[in-house]
């Protein structure tokens, strides 16, 4: 029996972790097994050619809500072709509503519900000796015309049973490899499917550490824990992080789920210690609001957490992404306000603003009337309002959303946004407000922006909004710009006249020996004609530098011709695109 496992992920540069759990399970069961992965930018026709060309017997999806539309319609289509083909769907959006959508699509054969490592290879057993599953649980099928469902058995897949999924693979090293040390999650949120499984298991830790090292010797870009949190077993996350510190080769970073409060000041002197960029941290506050974490039952202790956050930051180390949900019930425009100016506060590297979705199996999909949603009824089952929030309020955040993405979490323009929020606003979300409203009057919002364009859009709305101080906000933006650019040609926004003889002055400085030793150390014995390659000099009117460290000086800053070198040849951008030094280069 020949077996397809098919894999449509949301990017080119993820890889699933699903199909090849099953992909190493499934060998044992047949002789004859294959994968194909495809992103949901190829069109249905492409992906429906590729798996013709292989002629399976039995197809499998690995569904979720980024990929459910194209895997029925391939479905549809794979049966009007290939009549006798076996297709099995599973994974987290077939698992909870598995007759109704075999209602909907007469195309689905059979449907696996939950964990479907042990289901699967079972599955593919029956299939292939016998051709009668009927007994086996955890599976809904045909049957005559009719759809029976048999139920998930209690006992949860022992961990150590587990495969490792890259067993014998060669990994692109451009490709995030998804990777899980533990399954489930300690506590009960009502948004997520975790809170519909009980208990976290884990892998046996000797057995982690071989396999975090497979992928370090494989110089992967990134390993991702889907782990929903990681330091869950504080012990077992430490002595990981530690192993991963200790085999440190500068090519691997490790992404994290975690719960901040729960971070000790142990992991936190630890965490003073390691490699820049060797970790990434992803922290849930989705909100602030007491009222709407008691709704979805979470606990959070948001003082704790500022706390651990403010800490890592301190150490500039570790890359830090914190998570919020609108759409929540008990959540309002003003108290989703407050909750996002308290998370921007701690300054994260992204602050990701997310809109609820309704997911199958969720606790909150089940109360859904309890709270007013209106959401959309096909994946992903979006939040469109609520007894809390309106769409017009909705939609009015996802403008916030858009330009929290491009003024800040793209990176590129923190010292100009924190010196407009410190001089000129109450609150951060008041700013990323006000320029959505400018944004959209411009009509911007029917056109993507270069980045050129950006900063003109932000010098723009500076000017639209009457702010003081416009030479010294140019010459900001200027800063902004050439500490995540190289370029000897500036933007015709921003001003520059340097004085006669300044590239020759540029050159001597870099051949200065004290000059190296003092600021560029690396390069000692390079000649300065390379090292220029991989620096800048730039001439502003004011000391800009200043206001990286303190925004709230820019009414305070005089006319101070400073001379600014920019090094954009370090060992890690996980946290900055260039270092900056204040130098002398007159002679």
């Amino acid at each position: 029996m020949k077996v397809l496992l098919v894999a449509i992920n949301a990017k080119y540069i993820h890889t699933n972790i699903a199909v090849r759990y099953l992909l190493q399970t499934g060998r044992k069961a047949v002789d004859e097994i294959d994968m194909r992965e495809f992103t949901i930018n190829h069109s249905v026709e492409y992906i429906l050619s590729e798996i013709y060309k292989t002629q399976p017997e039995v197809i499998c999806f690995s569904c979720y809500i980024w990929n459910m539309e194209m895997i029925e319609q391939l479905s549809q289509l794979l049966k009007k072709i290939m009549p006798q083909v076996t297709i099995i769907l599973g994974g987290p959006e077939v698992s909870f509503e598995s007759k109704n959508l075999m209602e909907q699509n007469d195309a689905i054969d059979i449907t696996v519900m939950g964990e479907g490592e042990e289901t699967f290879t079972n599955l593919l057993v029956l299939l292939n000796e016998y051709g009668d599953y009927s007994q086996l649980s955890g599976i809904a099928y045909r049957v005559k015309g009719q759809i029976l469902v048999n139920e998930l058995g209690c006992e949860a897949y022992d961990m150590k049973d587990i495969p490792f999924p890259y067993e014998g693979e060669v990994l692109d090293e451009n490709k995030i490899v998804y990777y899980e040390a533990s399954r489930g999650c300690p506590f009960n949120c009502q948004y997520c499917l975790s809170s519909s499984f009980q208990g976290v298991r884990f892998l046996p830790i000797e057995r982690v550490k071989k396999e975090l090292k497979y992928f370090i010797d494989q110089e992967v870009k990134q390993v991702k824990f889907v782990d929903r949190t990681f330091n869950a077993n504080i012990e077992y996350a430490l002595e990981i992080m530690k192993f991963l510190k200790e085999y440190h080769t500068g090519k691997t970073n490790f992404h994290f789920e975690v719960t901040a409060d729960l971070i000790s000041d142990e992991i936190l002197d630890f965490l003073e210690t390691v490699p820049v960029g060797l970790f990434q941290f992803e922290i849930g506050v989705q909100s602030t609001n007491e009222e709407t974490l008691q709704a979805i039952q979470r606990k959070m202790d948001f003082q704790k957490l500022s706390y651990v956050v403010k800490r890592i930051a301190r150490y500039r180390n570790i890359h830090q992404h914190l998570d919020l949900i609108a759409g929540l019930p008990k959540e309002n425009y003003f108290t989703f306000r407050k909750s996002f100016n308290d998370v921007f506060a701690l300054k994260p590297e992204k602050l990701q603003l997310g809109f609820l979705k309704l997911l199958k199996g969720s606790g909150l999909a089940h109360d859904a009337h309890k709270y007013g949603y209106i959401y959309t009824d096909y994946p992903p089952y979006e939040v469109l309002e609520n007894d809390s929030l309106s769409y017009g309020e909705m939609n009015r955040l996802k403008g916030v959303e858009e330009m929290v993405e491009i003024y800040w979490n793209s990176g590129i323009f923190r010292t100009s946004v924190q010196v407009v929020i410190d001089n000129f606003y109450s609150s951060a979300f008041q700013l990323f407000e006000d320029l959505w409203k400018y944004w959209e009057g411009q009509g911007y919002h029917h056109n993507a922006q270069g980045k050129n364009q950006l900063y003109e859009t932000l010098m723009g709305f500076y000017e639209f909004k009457g702010f003081e101080y416009e030479e010294k906000m140019l010459e900001v933006l200027k800063f902004d710009y050439l500490r995540n650019t190289k370029t000897s040609s500036l933007p015709k926004l921003f001003y520059r006249e340097l004085p006669s003889g300044f590239k020759n002055q540029s050159h001597t400085f870099l051949q200065s020996i004290e000059n190296l030793e003092k600021f560029l150390p690396r390069y000692i014995n390079i000649p300065a004609k390379q090292i220029i390659k991989k620096v800048h000099f730039e001439q502003f009117s004011y000391n800009v530098v200043q206001l990286e460290g303190n925004p709230k000086a820019l009414r305070e800053l005089e006319v101070e011709k400073t001379t600014v070198l920019f090094d954009y040849d370090l060992e890690n951008k996980a946290l900055d695109d260039s270092k900056v030094f204040i130098v002398n280069i007159e002679a």
